[in-house]
């Protein structure tokens, strides 16, 4: 087995399929562009399936569609309240790409968007900007209420408001982090244990007979990270919920 193709790093690299630019700014398509795109697309024909033919008595694309729907306005609803789903077409815009970033991630040699820290850190600064927006629009000064804990002693808030204000300031990184690292280690995991299972099969004989116990391994964990490509998107989905409801609500801190 070559060294290439056991390198578990490789299944992440950039390639670019065209070098393009403007003004200077490189838009040079990658397999990064295409398997965004390609995220994008099945989620707009997905819905589109189960909306182009809306009865009275829905089937089951429809249902499945319906239910999605619900499934975030609820998560927005509970967790931001009536007036968080003003900002349902972002969540569950946001939701949903990640979810289908991921899923395409965990087909064999499909390139994982989300496990690139540029992706993850570009949406994660994209909720940030928008709910410090929509906390400072409404809410005006009265945002920096959000800093300042209820019913704490003032020499303690000495204390706590900085160190509010730096945990604010870190959500984008902590966002970003959380999605990236979960995507990229369980990647890493199962082409390693995909290799060692190759390795065992072919070095030996003796070796061969070990080779299924990694390679039921990674089936294992190959099912694991199904449920942790829509964790991941929940948990995104959850978080940008919260920061939603601390922007609308600062006062209830």
């Amino acid at each position: 087995m070559a060294q290439g193709s056991i390198d578990p790093i490789s299944q992440f690299e950039i390639k670019t399929f065209a070098e393009l630019s403007l003004g200077g700014l490189d838009i040079s398509i990658t397999n990064a562009t295409i398997y965004m795109a390609l995220a994008a697309v099945l989620i707009i024909g997905f819905f589109w399936m189960t909306s182009s033919r809306a009865a009275l008595v829905p089937g089951r694309m429809q249902s499945v569609g319906e239910m999605s729907y619900e499934f975030v306005a609820n998560m927005i609803r509970n967790i931001a309240g009536e007036e968080g789903l003003k900002y349902f077409a972002f969540i569950f815009t946001l939701f949903f790409f990640i979810f289908a970033a991921n899923l395409i991630g965990m087909f064999p040699y499909f390139f994982t968007t989300t496990s690139h820290i540029v992706v993850t850190g570009v949406l994660a600064l994209a909720v940030f900007l928008l709910v410090t927006v929509i906390g400072i629009v409404k809410n005006g000064a009265g945002f920096l209420r959000l800093f300042v804990p209820s019913g704490v002693p003032w020499p303690i808030l000495l204390i706590l408001v900085p160190i509010e204000i730096i945990s604010y300031l870190a959500r984008p990184v902590t966002l970003s982090l959380r999605l990236f690292a979960n995507m990229l280690a369980g990647h890493i995991m199962l082409k390693l244990l995909v290799a060692f299972a190759a390795a065992l099969a072919t070095y030996s004989a003796g070796t061969m007979f070990l080779a299924p116990l990694p390679f039921l391994m990674a089936i294992a964990i190959t099912g694991l990270e199904f449920l942790v490509a829509f964790l991941q998107a929940f948990v995104f989905a959850i978080l940008t919920c919260v920061y939603l409801s601390d922007a609308l609500h600062p006062g209830h801190h």
